[in-house]
């Protein structure tokens, strides 16, 4: 796999339970020759030069400073809070994240593959968004500022992926 496709979430995904109608769910993967741990993985993620600037939006607009060391002690697992996130579950292989206004997840997981005698490690990362009820309205919705920003979201999710997958291999 050369480079980050959108797939199907794994059927053991920590995500797969917001993977239902109503709710917005997404899965990218891409693979990087070698083992990967889960620890690096995920603190190669949340220190890429592209995730330090939605750290730094995020420190800005809603008061939520994050750092490299504390990235470091929830890939470690000795933190559940990192910037506007908590740990809302965790597995070995596995982090799924929700925001502090409880409507969005980011989720991470890791698999190991072997081809033709090669080592390699899957990595997927996804989201999902959970609608709300608008005020005098029976129906749920995402919100206009989410849909507007669904085509972005995406993109940025493929540069997310691809920026840890290039700090992994260097």
């Amino acid at each position: 796999m050369l480079s980050i496709e959108r797939c199907p979430l794994p059927h053991n995904a920590l995500l797969k339970k917001y993977d239902r109608p109503g709710v917005y769910a997404d899965c990218y993967r891409t693979d990087v020759i070698g083992e990967v741990t889960h620890k690096e993985f995920v603190s190669s993620f949340y220190t890429t030069s592209l995730f330090k600037l939605e750290r730094a939006i995020l420190r800005w607009a809603v008061s939520k400073p994050s750092s490299d060391i504390q990235a470091i002690q929830l890939a470690e697992g000795s933190t559940d809070t990192f910037a506007a996130w908590y740990v809302e579950d965790r597995c070995e292989n596995q982090l799924l994240l929700c925001d502090f206004r409880g409507r969005t997840r980011s989720w991470l997981m890791l698999a190991p593959l072997e081809t033709g005698g090669v080592k390699k490690t899957r990595l997927y990362f996804g989201s999902a968004v959970t609608p709300v009820r608008k005020a005098n309205a029976s129906n749920l919705s995402l919100g206009f500022v989410f849909s507007m920003l669904l085509s972005f979201h995406k993109l940025y999710s493929v540069l997310l992926l691809r920026a840890a997958k290039s700090k992994l291999k260097t």
